[in-house]
Parts: structure tokens; C-alpha cells; sequence
């Protein structure tokens, strides 16, 4: 909507003063239609222009698959649930001498699954080849891939990785390898986990602004960075066991694949094997052969057994024709990823997750769900809206089946919690039941700068929304919002504990924020099963008595075109258009929040 201001004249403003109606202005909207008609214009020449110039690269052609092709997985970019299209800026400019690659390339988990899945049915298909080691992939994910890897090895096939560098995940994933190459000037990151956090309470008291905590949990260490500077004894009990749960799956898996004990891979990582020699790499059996780039090719004809063989990528063995079922009944797989918000972000935002299940609910052909959650969670009020979405589509006698995948703790353990089966990765994070709420109290900031605030209200409580943030809180205002704190966590436990038909007092002996990894969750009832986002649908299957049926993927993937005409418009912002739209963003967070603490594992 457009608005014109007009100046009012003396004899006008008086007028208003005294009471006096004032004839109606027409407003002039000319100028304003003109520019929206305009916008409408140019948005649709472009979205056709694009759509022309870049449509062979989204248009419905498949890849047709030679003979003696090897798929080549190229270990870089970022994993995310749920592949996007190939973006047509980074197609194009990958042709560029030089080539090119944007370091925020995301890579789905399931495009990769089921690529190596294909790979392993098809017979024109020899081998995969790994090439690179710098793929940023979360712990369950990198477990899941490298499940697939070895599932694609029953098939009689092999594999081969190459890499200048791995980073340790890239390691744990490449050692399924029949053969791990390295350049030889290249090394390999073994030397163990770490786990750490910021903390900035020193550099709040420094500016003046205290943070007021409300929580409830021992464990629920999100809040403590704004009032500690250190670790408490609690966070790093919880910290270090999943820290050590997912080193030792690592390390298992490592042992396994290379013929090496728990033992030497541990006293290698204690020699951090990073910084070693090459040659050392031979010799301790992490690699099997030191080459170059250039290289490779002829490794690969060896493995292939022909001169004559055919490379294809990731992005055009998802191109490639597949047999799709033609079954009537269908499970919806709807993915959940990312921080959780009310009405705006970049991950689960609640109000478009509702629409969502929404349309799931009205369309008759879909018998079950299984909802694939990586998220530390977010906020409480959204958690609480999702998960009641959820439970009329259990009423409606749609059976919803929980996919974890590297996260799923507080919001995200929220909205998992009331579904029919649960399935976890061994080295799945979840659990941190628990809600907690930050208030900052800027009065110190305000005396600095010399700013006084005075005012009336009508009642005791009137300003406390306001003045809470100005002047801080007092005794009585701080049990109020702890009081509100405390409900939403029984909230919380009432909500688990009716989902896992356990008592209460159960969820909240080993809920206190705690964090737990997947196989603990287990043992304490939190999670039903250990497996995969295929196990999860195979469950989805047998709770709606399917034989036969099709998947369908949630929410739908958007139109790289229309992302890419509308980042242009974007651009056409203001600044301060720019500033507001940010501030809409931060202003949108919500006070109390049901969200894991951010821990960066390294």
C-alpha cells in the first residue's frame, strides 16, 4: 500500500483543532499506481527472460546414462536436507576457465542418497569416485552417507576417494574407500573433536547491558554465555559425553574400514595427525596412495577396466530417468530444518510449516508422514502451534513418523515428541527439554548516554513490557516472567510426556534441558529405533498398511528462476528499505524460546 503525506495548511490545522469537520482531500494515487504497475511489469519481463535464457537448465529433460559411466561425488559445498535446483549463475559460471564455485553451494542429503542408491541398481554404473574432502556435513549426516557408501559396495562395485585435504568428517566418510588417495603435499585432519563456545558476559558489562535469564533446567545452557564465562559443571558433563559419543561412532566406523584398532586411531589423533608427514599417512595405514591430480584419471581406468569410460556428477545423476512409482496411495516426507520462528527466518518458520501441513491434511491421497527434523529448535510458541498441526493429522488417522537427523533437541525435540514412531541416528543430538527467555536490561547504556525516562501508568504493572528493557526488573516483575517461563515448561514436559506415554515426572528427570545423543535417547524412551530416513518411511508403510505407495517431498522446492528475479528486485531496495526489513527480522525473535545452545564442534 502506498501512502501520500500532505502538509496541512494554517487554516486547516486550525480547523482541526477546534473541532471542525474538514471536507474530504482526494488523494492522488497516480503516481503511486504508475509505479506499481511498473514493478508488476518489469517482474514478469524478467521472470520470462530468465525463464528463456536459462530454460534448458530447469526444463524436464533427463540425463541419459552411457555405458561404463563412474559417478564422480564432489566432496565440497554444504549439506542440507533437501536438495535445491541447481542454481543457473553457478552453472553458467562454472563453464568460466578457472571455473567457479559459491562457498554457500548447498548439496541435498537425499539427492546424494538416492544418486548413490541409483548407482547401485544400475548396471551402467562402475564406481563412484569421492573427489574432494571439504563437504560441511553435521555428524548424523555424514553417517547416513557413509551408510549408503557401504550398502553401495554390497553391490560388487568400488570406490575410490581422492582429496588434496580431508577434513576429519570427510575422513570418517572417504575410509569406506576401496582405495584413499591424497596429493602428496596434502594432509589428513585425525586429531580428535573439540567442542566450544563464546561466552560474552565480560563484553555486556563492559557497554552496560545485563542480561535478565529466565529458565528452567540445569542443563539448559543456552543462556549462558550472557551471564557466565565459562562452562558450567552441568554443560560440560553433557557436552562431553555427546562430544565423546560421536568421536567413538568415528572412530568405529574409521577401524572398521581401514583394519585398525579403537586404540591406534586414538593415539594418532593424540599426534594430530594434520600436521604429520605424508609419508606417515602411508605408514600408519589412513591412506594407500600419495598422487597428484593429474593422476587420477588413470587410477580411475584401472578401476574402471576401460580407456573408454564416462564421468557424471551429482547434479546430472539427479537429472537422470528414474521409475517412478505409479501407486495411487502416497507418504508425504515433509522436511523440518533449521531454527524454528514465528513468521519470518531462514529455517522453520511456523507460519508457513502450518500451511504446509494444511495442505497435507486435505489432500486424500496421502495415508502417512514422515517429517525429517534437523533443528536445535527455536521458538516455543511456534513448536507448540507445529506440534499441534501434527496431532490433527494423527486424528485424522495419518500416522506421522519422526526422521532425526543431526539435530533435534528442544523446539526441534517439540515438535517430534507427539508423533506415532520416532527414528534416530546413533549420533543424533537431541532432548534439551527445557524453555528459557533473555530480557536485556540496557539502564546502564541509558545513564551513559544521559537519558532519563518518566511517564504515568494506570496500573501496577502497566509499563513492565517496556520499561523491562529500559530499566530492568525488579523482585516481583522477574517472578512473573519466571512464573510464565515455568508454565511453558510444564507445558513442554505434558506435551513429551503424553507423545511417550511416560509419566511426567519421568520427562522431567531427564529433561532439565539436558542434551542426549541419539542411542541415550534410546535407552531413556525419548526415541523408539536407531535408523534412517528410509527405515523411518519403511515404518510410515507398516503403521498405514501400505504395500505400494509413492513419496512426495514438503515443502515444495522453489523455483530457482523466480529466487533469482526476485534477489534482483531485492536489490533495488533502499538502504534504509534494507535497515527496516533487518530490524523486522530481530524485532520478530521471541522472548522465551525452546532452543539447544549453539555449540560449535570442531
Amino acid at each position: 500500500m502506498c501512502l501520500r503525506i500532505r502538509r496541512l495548511s494554517a487554516e486547516e490545522a486550525q480547523q482541526l483543532e477546534q473541532g471542525t469537520p474538514q471536507p474530504q482531500q482526494p488523494v492522488r494515487r497516480r503516481g503511486c499506481m504508475r509505479g506499481c504497475l511498473w514493478a508488476m511489469v518489469i517482474y514478469f519481463a524478467l521472470t520470462a527472460l530468465f525463464s528463456w535464457l536459462f530454460g534448458s537448465m530447469f526444463s524436464s529433460s533427463e540425463v541419459k546414462l552411457e555405458d561404463n559411466t563412474v559417478y564422480v561425488l564432489d566432496m565440497k559445498g554444504t549439506v542440507v536436507e533437501q536438495g535445491m535446483p541447481a542454481d543457473p549463475w553457478a552453472d553458467l559460471l562454472s563453464e568460466v576457465p578457472g571455473g567457479f564455485m559459491s562457498e554457500d553451494e548447498t548439496v541435498g542429503l537425499d539427492q546424494l542418497l538416492s544418486n548413490i542408491r541409483l548407482a547401485k541398481e544400475d548396471d551402467r554404473i562402475l564406481g563412484i569416485y569421492l573427489r574432494g574432502g571439504e563437504l560441511a556435513i553435521g555428524q548424523a549426516a555424514a553417517k547416513e552417507l557413509r551408510e549408503a557408501l557401504l550398502d553401495f559396495k554390497k553391490s560388487g562395485k568400488w570406490i575410490i576417494a581422492y582429496a588434496h585435504a580431508y577434513s576429519q568428517m570427510n575422513y570418517y566418510i572417504a575410509s569406506v574407500a576401496d582405495r584413499v588417495c591424497l596429493n602428496p603435499v596434502g594432509e589428513v585432519n585425525w586429531n580428535g573433536l573439540s567442542a566450544e563456545r563464546m561466552y560474552y558476559t565480560r563484553l555486556l558489562e563492559k557497554i552496560g547491558v545485563e542480561m535478565q535469564i529466565l529458565k528452567v533446567g540445569t542443563f539448559k545452557s543456552a543462556v549462558e554465555p550472557y551471564f557466565r564465562t565459562s562452562m558450567s559443571e552441568a554443560d560440560r558433563l553433557q557436552t562431553q559425553l555427546y562430544l565423546s559419543g560421536i568421536w567413538d561412532e568415528m572412530v568405529r566406523g574409521v577401524a572398521e574400514s581401514r583394519g585398525l584398532t579403537a586404540d591406534t586411531l586414538n593415539a594418532y589423533a593424540d599426534r594430530y595427525m594434520g600436521l604429520q608427514d605424508q609419508q606417515r599417512y602411508l605408514d600408519c595405514r589412513l591412506v594407500d596412495t600419495l598422487l597428484y591430480d593429474f593422476q587420477m584419471d588413470s587410477l580411475v581406468r584401472i578401476y574402471a577396466g576401460t580407456e573408454d569410460y564416462e564421468k557424471i556428477r551429482t547434479g546430472e545423476l539427479a537429472s537422470v530417468k528414474r521409475d517412478k512409482s505409479k501407486a495411487k496411495d502416497e507418504i508425504a516426507v515433509l522436511y523440518a530444518e533449521g531454527e524454528i520462528t514465528d513468521e519470518t527466518g531462514n529455517g522453520i518458520v511456523g507460519k508457513e510449516m502450518l500451511k504446509t501441513i494444511r495442505k497435507i491434511s486435505k489432500d486424500d491421497d496421502i495415508k502417512a508422514v514422515v517429517l525429517r527434523v534437523n533443528s536445535p529448535g527455536g521458538s516455543a510458541d511456534a513448536s507448540e502451534q507445529i506440534w499441534g498441526a501434527l496431532q490433527q493429522l494423527r486424528e485424522k488417522g495419518i500416522p506421522v513418523v519422526v526422521s532425526m537427523g543431526d539435530l533435534a533437541a528442544s523446539g526441534g525435540y517439540y515438535i517430534s515428541c507427539g508423533a506415532d514412531y520416532i527414528v534416530a541416528e546413533p549420533t543424533t543430538i537431541t532432548g534439551s527439554i527445557g524453555i528459557f527467555g533473555i530480557i536485556p536490561n540496557a539502564s546502564k547504556i541509558r545513564e551513559k548516554i544521559g537519558v532519563d525516562i518518566d511517564g504515568v501508568t494506570t496500573n501496577r504493572h502497566s509499563d513492565l513490557q517496556t520499561n523491562s528493557i529500559l530499566r530492568g526488573m525488579n523482585t516481583e516483575e522477574h517472578q512473573l516472567y519466571q512464573t510464565m517461563v515455568e508454565r511453558g515448561y510444564e507445558l513442554f514436559t505434558r506435551r513429551c510426556a503424553e507423545g511417550r506415554h511416560m509419566p511426567q515426572d519421568s520427562i522431567k528427570a531427564i529433561g532439565e534441558g539436558r542434551v542426549w545423543l541419539g542411542t541415550d535417547a534410546k535407552r531413556l524412551g525419548l526415541v523408539d529405533e536407531m535408523g534412517d530416513i528410509d527405515r523411518a518411511i519403511e515404518k510410515a508403510a507398516e503403521l498405514a498398511h501400505l504395500e505400494t505407495y509413492r513419496l512426495d517431498y514438503y515443502p515444495e522446492v522453489k523455483d530457482p528462476i523466480e529466487e533469482l528475479v526476485n534477489s534482483l528486485l531485492e536489490g533495488n531496495q533502499t538502504p534504509e528499505e534494507k535497515l527496516i526489513a533487518k530490524m523486522r527480522v530481530l524485532c520478530s525473535k521471541p522472548r522465551i524460546m525452546a532452543l539447544m545452545p549453539e555449540v560449535t564442534i570442531k
